[in-house]
């Protein structure tokens, strides 16, 4: 069988057999080819699925409780402006006591100044909002800063509050808050009443000049208290009236 038959001369038959044989061998691989391609095509979908499967496994995110921050809005953004009444002297204007553990040339604590609480029958603090900020941005060295303090009445009725100089501080810190550098009525407290009826909405306006020294609160009980010049700088300004804060509002000096 293995010998060829036929008219032709035997060496033709042998090419014919070796090129059929050799054609099925080339049909064989590439169908062996095509298998494996069509396998590792369905192995190299499959890895972006897993891919993203893995990208878009859902994070849970536990809420964070808001703490005591709710209070500091109305302490800090209605919080107390300072230099009431201080219009009518410069730094001789407000009275309240300033904050504790102060040294010669200004505090180190930033702890807020405990102000007197709200006279009965007066404007709760809740129907106030005090703020405070320095006239100019930027203040050349020799001019004095003066600080412009306003108490809007928020409420809904008309009511009263005693505005006076004693109740009233306009405190000055390094920008991060952490030294407290002079308060208005450290050097030069004063006592007078000014009470005042504010409809909803009205606003009081005082004004406050500050020498650009430091003070401390025990200023009084000092025979020659130490008052330092302060430098140029950045710093932040804070107005108190009674236990009412401002938020700090920044300012600087050239």
């Amino acid at each position: 069988m293995l010998e060829p038959n036929g008219p032709l001369p035997p060496e033709i038959y042998w090419r014919r057999r070796a090129l059929a044989i050799g054609g099925a061998i080339v049909v064989l691989l590439l169908m062996v080819w095509l298998i494996n391609s069509l396998r590792g095509g369905g192995d190299s979908e499959t890895d972006p699925a897993a891919a993203s499967s893995s990208l878009t496994t859902p994070v849970s995110i536990s809420p964070t409780a808001s703490g005591s921050s709710t209070s500091s809005g109305s302490s800090g953004g209605s919080g107390g402006g300072g230099g009431g009444a201080a219009a009518a002297g410069g730094e001789a204007s407000s009275g309240a006591s300033g904050s504790s553990g102060a040294s010669s040339s200004g505090t180190s604590s930033s702890a807020a100044p405990s102000g007197q609480p709200v006279a009965a029958g007066q404007c709760p603090d809740q129907s106030l909002a005090i703020k405070v900020a320095a006239d100019k941005p930027t203040y050349l060295a020799g001019e004095e800063p003066s600080f412009t303090t306003v108490v809007t009445n928020i409420g809904t009725t008309p009511c009263e509050r005693d505005l006076g100089s004693s109740l009233q501080q306009v405190l000055v810190y390094t920008i991060d808050g952490a030294v407290r550098l002079w308060s208005n009525i450290d050097c030069f407290p004063q006592s007078a009443a000014d009470v005042r009826t504010l409809a909803p909405g009205e606003q009081a306006q005082f004004t406050v000049k500050w020498s650009a020294k430091t003070s401390a609160p025990d200023c009084l009980t000092q025979p020659e208290p130490q008052r330092d010049p302060v430098g140029p700088g950045a710093y932040t300004v804070v107005g108190q009236l009674g236990q009412l804060r401002s938020a700090p509002e920044p300012f600087n000096l050239s």
